[in-house]
Formats: structure tokens, sequence, C-alpha cells
């Protein structure tokens, strides 16, 4: 029996019996996620509506939390005694009070008495556009759908490079619910692409367009490639909520996760949510794509399968603790069922199954302090030696990754400036496996940090909302990484069995040939109508160190300046 087998009937069973109003989720490239992240810090409590540690967001719970937040700042605490007492606290900008307008209108379905259905002057046919958030609607009492278009039109100009750069995403989304019992929702682009000259040679070096996957070459360095996301949510029971679907997901508050990141393309997926008391626990079985070393062509595709927990505890209403466990493995047209456990440790399973899988643990943190500040980590743990890591002998098989970060929204007392800095050290070998299967992968891409391993990561990212429609971000990410020489894998490089290993003692983060990047983006976007944006972007790239320099790298050092126009999408970064 196979994964999707398996799963039909467990869906349907689910579905039938499903009770309770079901949401869909705000796409992971949208401006809610730094909107939202500074008003729960501003808030200074964690949101108990939502996760923050666990992205895509329902539209519910979103909703929900930006409506407590403007009533209360409106009738005073008093008025809403239910709510909770930290919030009487909280100074809203009028840029604040946009950015919430904003958020209520893209979920208006979750609004109380439909208030965020906000009407158009003058909508078309007295069809389209009838209200300011969505192309088309229907809102009756068992169904809703929203309907709208997607375009992101890009050109630019490469320094190193006589033609030109360009995106062209032209497609559709819907979303919708029947009966507050089922939500779905699909996308779907058509793009055309020509990239930076690092984002081709990445493309052709891994065969997989980053954040794709599967692509047809054009000419000149042009590829062409779909991009379809949907899903089905549905209600087990109040606390219970399953989704099932074609898409991605985050785990953490970085700008990068070490645990799980969006990088990777889209995969097949069964979720199941638990939110109960103070506790959130999430549930993750996806069917990923192999690494294969074939030319792009139409052929099936090596399959493997992964399974993930995640726990975490509002310990405090300002601190949050979690515990992340997840198993990458193969199995011959079949998932391994003894995974589907939901509260097992995978670590036994594995043992009892002869040990023949890639299983790997993290803890996470989060801290909100004065309403203005928010701390993060993330410990990754793929294997660990206690003898040889206090040994201090740099033992190989010590594999581990760190992420420390924070957030400081109104810095300086200038309000909607929000500054970030994060850093991320990955030891060498790790998210490699012992069999090149079971690596933290999936199509030729990884699951976590995009860059793989045995590096030192610092990035710092700017946001500032002057005005209520212009949004500024300057970002660096400066980072170096050991890589291989044409001899020895000393550890950055994934998808490379990890019994090939250079040595077995001696090993240092950022040992072999030295990778240097540096890179730096300006962009300045400003919303034309809802959802309409023009931007402007300015990105410059160098690396440098032995490693360019042993290879004879060209196009060491790069600038790209562009400007496009953008609905209902967010912008496409090249941040690697």
């Amino acid at each position: 029996m196979s994964f999707k087998q398996f799963l039909l009937p467990v869906i349907y069973l689910c579905v039938a019996g499903a009770a309770c109003a079901q949401t869909t989720f705000i796409p992971l490239d949208q401006y809610a996620y730094p909107a939202l992240d500074r008003l729960e810090i501003k808030s200074g409590h964690l949101s108990t509506r939502f996760n923050s540690g666990i992205k895509p967001y329902g539209r519910d719970a979103v909703a929900g939390f930006v409506w407590e937040m403007d009533s209360l700042s409106k009738t005073g605490q008093d008025s809403l005694p239910f709510l909770h007492p930290y919030w009487h606290q909280t100074h809203l900008s009028r840029v604040d009070r946009y950015n919430m307008r904003k958020l209520l209108m893209d979920n208006a379905e979750w609004v109380p008495d439909s208030a965020g259905f906000i009407a158009s002057k003058h909508p078309l046919w007295n069809t389209i556009y009838r209200d300011k958030a969505n192309f088309f609607t229907v809102n009756q009492p068992d169904f809703f759908l929203a309907v709208n278009p997607l375009i992101r039109l890009q050109a630019g100009k490469e320094s190193e490079d006589s033609k030109m750069d360009y995106i062209a995403a032209r497609g559709v989304e819907l979303r919708g619910r029947i009966a507050d019992k089922v939500g779905f929702y699909v996308s779907f682009t058509e793009n055309q692409e020509r990239p930076p000259y690092f984002v081709q040679d990445r493309t052709n070096r891994w065969k997989a367009v980053p954040g794709i996957g599967y692509y047809k070459n054009l000419k000149n360095g042009e590829v062409d490639y779909l991009n379809t996301t949907g899903y089905v949510t549905f209600g087990v029971t109040k606390y219970i909520d399953v989704v099932f679907g074609y898409g991605n997901n985050f785990i953490g508050d970085g700008y990068r996760s070490l645990f799980l990141s969006d990088y990777s393309p889209n995969y097949l997926y069964l979720e199941l949510n638990t939110h109960i008391w103070k506790l959130n626990y999430t549930n993750i079985f996806a069917e990923l794509t192999s690494a294969f070393d074939r030319n792009n062509g139409d052929f099936l595709r090596p399959k493997k399968y992964m399974a993930l927990h995640e726990l975490n505890m509002n310990v405090t209403p300002w601190l949050n603790l979690g515990l992340f466990e997840n198993i990458i493995f193969s199995r011959k047209d079949h998932f391994e069922f003894q995974y589907l456990n939901p509260i097992i440790f995978y670590r036994s399973v594995e043992q009892g199954l002869g040990s023949p899988d890639n299983a790997n643990i993290g803890l996470n943190a989060k801290a909100i302090v004065a309403h203005h500040f928010e701390f993060y980590s993330q410990f990754f743990l793929d294997e660990l030696k206690v003898k040889e890591f206090l040994g201090g002998n740099g033992w190989w098989g010590n594999k581990w990754a760190l992420q420390l970060g924070g957030k400081y929204v109104d810095a300086f007392a200038i309000n909607n400036l929000d500054l970030q800095g994060e850093v991320n050290i990955i030891r060498p070998y790790t998210y490699t496996h012992g069999d090149s299967v079971s690596n933290y992968s999936n199509y030729n891409e990884p699951l976590a940090h995009p860059q793989g391993a045995n590096l030192v990561e610092a990035a710092a990212v700017i946001r500032y909302q002057p005005i209520n429609k212009l949004y500024l971000e300057a970002r660096l990410i400066a980072s170096q990484q050991g890589k291989d020489d044409s001899l020895y894998d000393w550890g950055s490089n994934i998808f490379i069995n990890y019994r090939y290993h250079a040595k077995n003692y001696g090993n240092r983060i950022g040992q072999g040939l030295h990778n240097n990047l540096v890179n730096v983006s300006l962009t300045a976007s400003y919303e034309l109508k809802h959802n309409l944006f023009v931007d402007v972007s300015y990105l410059k790239r160098k690396t440098s160190g032995p490693y360019a320099a042993y290879y004879d790298l060209t196009h060491q050092s790069t600038g790209l300046f562009s400007v496009g126009l953008r609905w209902n999408m967010g912008r496409r970064d090249y941040d690697y």
C-alpha cells in the first residue's frame, strides 16, 4: 500500500465526521507576516490565536487576533475584560492601524458580522471587485469563495550581463469553505524567468529551480515552470485540525529555519494541528523527492518520506518553548507505517527497525520583552556523542546547528522601523546521511538552510513603513562556508554520503576551501491599489576566498537593478 493509498480513506473518514469551521492559510510570501510579528511583539504577549513558530498562519486565527486588538484599542480595556491585560499598554501607530485594516479586509470571511468586507465604490458589472480585497467573491451562508488574479512581472539588468533578467508569472488563486466544515485553497501560476547568473549556476548544478523544482530550459539561461499549491482543511474535533495538500511549511521565528524552511519545492503532506490549553502540537507526514542526477525531463523521480512532530507551549504569557523531532526515510513503494504514530518518539521506532533512517531532534524558544523586543533560537541535533563532544576533539559525527536571533520593533522610538538580526551556525556534515537518500532534502534542494552545512552566517534586516502604502527593506547576509576541493568531502554538501568524510577528528566549522559570501539588497515597494505593488530593488552579491579562486568561478561579483509590478503575490528574492 502506497502513502497516497493509505491517506485517502483516512481523509474521507475525517471529512465525513468534520464539524468544526475550517480555514485556509495566508501564503508564506505575503506582507502579513512581518506585520503580525510587530503586532504580537507590541502587544507584549504571545498570541493565543496562532502559533508563530509554525507557518503558514490560518486566516481565522489572524482575523481573530487583529479584530480583538483593534476592538480593544478603540473601546478600552474596561469594555473588553476578556482580553489579555497586556494589550492596554499597546501603542498603535497610524500605519499599524492601516495594516490591521488591510489584514481584516484580506481575511474578511472570518471577521465578525462581515465587517471586513469593505464595499468598492465602483464594482464592475456589480460583480467584479464588489469588495476591495477580492476580484470575485461569493459569500453565502453555506458557501464562501474568493477568486483573485496572481501577477508578478519584473525586469532588471545585471552588471555582468548584456541581457535582461526578468520574471513573468501569471495565474489565479481560489480559496473558500463549504458549510463551515471544509476549507479549500488552490493557486496556479505559469512562469518564465531569467534569473541572475548565480541562480542559473545553481539551477544547472542541482537540476532544480530554487524553490520550484521541475523546469524546462528555454534559451540564454531562461527557464519555464509551473508552480501550484492546493489543499483541503477540515476538523476532527474542536481542538484538532487536519490539512491535506501539496505545498510548503516553515518552522521557526527566524529569517532562516534550521528545522524546516520553505526553500525547497512543494510536496505532498498530511498535517495534524492540535491546539489545547497552552499547547500547540503539529504533525506533518510528507512524501518528498529523493536526489537524482539526470537532466530535467519526463521521468519518474525517486520518492522518500518525512514524518515530523513539533510541540510547543506558552510557558508564560511572554515565553514559548518547543520540542521538535523528525525522521527522513525511504522505502520501496510504501510508507513506513510505524512512523504514523503521532506521539511516539521516532528514535525508538528507528532503532527497532534497525536504525536505517535519519532521525533528528531540536529545541526552540521565543520570548517577547518590553513591548519592543523578541528573542528566538533553534537548536537542531542530527547526531551527538557526549563523550566525543566533551572531549573537544572535533569528531566528525557531532552534527548540529544553532540559530540565535532577535527583533526590535519601533526601533529608537521611530514608529514602524523594525530591525532583525540573526546568526546561524551549522557544523560540517549536518543534514547528511549514510545512504545519500535520507539526507535532509527534497527535489535536489535543502529542506532547511539553502546553503547546506559547514557554515557561519549573519543576517540583518531593516524594515520601515513610513507611510501607509510605502514599504522599505534593506537586507544584509554574510556567510563563510567551507567547501569541498576536488579530493575531499569537507561537510558542506548535504547530498554526499557522510561515510566519505575527509577525516574522523579535528573537524571544525568552515573547514575546507573557504567561500565568503555577501548578499545585500535594497527594496522599495509602493501599493498602488489594494495588493497591487510596484517594486524597485537593487541586489549586490559578492563571493570571494580560496574556493572561488580554486575553481576560477565566474561572476564572483554582480549587481542587479530591477523594477517590477505584482498583484496578490510576494516578491521573489535571491537571498542565498
